[in-house]
């Protein structure tokens, strides 16, 4: 799921014996965990993230396709119903940064409802999305008449805050490949209900830059991993297998 600048994004400071549960638990929560049934006459989380309506619009996009810019107007939030979304920052000397990779049930572009005029980082498609834009009005309405609604978007913006903490406790005291073996198995929404997804096709600079090391050493490391047969990699993505887990719990 939005997810403070890389050099925060990656690792883990939790104790061996319960890092087991975290790396399960600690990406941005998926939106099966928490949009829970409603009872029946109540407000429904799963039917106001699902269909178009007054303020929302369903949007699709294709590989690559720009969402918006840095610098645009920040007008909306948007939710992940289908693909993978990528956010990055640009500098004043031309440096870009990616932040964050999101996918299904994660949201992003929230700034807009803290007082933020423009957005201060730009959203790309990393693979064919289908994207709920919430117009800023209407998602502050819903979120202040809608209870079931605000405790899933506070629910998720937790998750995500714990996460952060644990990144960047974790970039302190973790090793590079360490680093890098969490960071696959959180982008492949390992421990998730179904089993762990492809990871669409990633540079290995943009691995290097979101867990503060070089591109050398994310070659090294990722061409260890396929040996060992931990990870398959080609054009296409990256396939995460579970036992790439046992380098995350390696002392």
């Amino acid at each position: 799921m939005f997810d403070t600048v890389h050099r925060r994004t990656m690792a883990s400071f939790l104790p061996t014996s319960s890092l087991v549960v975290r790396i399960a638990r600690n990406n941005v929560p998926h939106r099966s965990q928490h949009l829970v049934p409603a009872k029946k006459g109540n407000f429904d989380p799963r039917k106001f993230l699902a269909i178009v309506g007054e303020g929302k619009q369903l949007l699709s996009f294709a590989n690559r396709q720009i969402i918006f810019t840095q610098g645009d107007a920040a007008d909306a939030v948007f939710y992940i119903q289908e693909g993978r979304v990528k956010l990055t920052v640009v500098s004043k000397a031309g440096k870009e940064a990616t932040i964050g990779i999101l996918g299904v049930g994660d949201f992003f572009g929230e700034g807009a409802l803290a007082g933020q005029t423009l957005r201060i980082e730009s959203a790309t498609a990393m693979t064919s999305c289908v994207l709920l834009r919430i117009a800023r009005k209407s998602m502050m309405l819903a979120l202040h008449q809608e209870h079931a609604f605000s405790d899933v978007f506070v629910a998720y913006l937790l998750a995500r805050n714990i996460r952060y903490e644990e990144d960047l406790v974790d970039q302190l005291f973790n090793s590079s490949e360490r680093r890098l073996a969490r960071l696959l198995l959180l982008l492949s929404r390992f421990g998730k209900e179904s089993p762990p997804m492809m990871i669409p096709r990633i540079s290995q600079e943009t691995l290097a830059e979101m867990i503060g090391t070089t591109r050398s050493r994310v070659n090294f490391f990722m061409n260890r991993f396929r040996e060992l047969g931990l990870v398959e990699y080609d054009e296409n993505g990256i396939q995460v297998h579970g036992s790439l887990l046992n380098v995350v719990l390696h002392d």
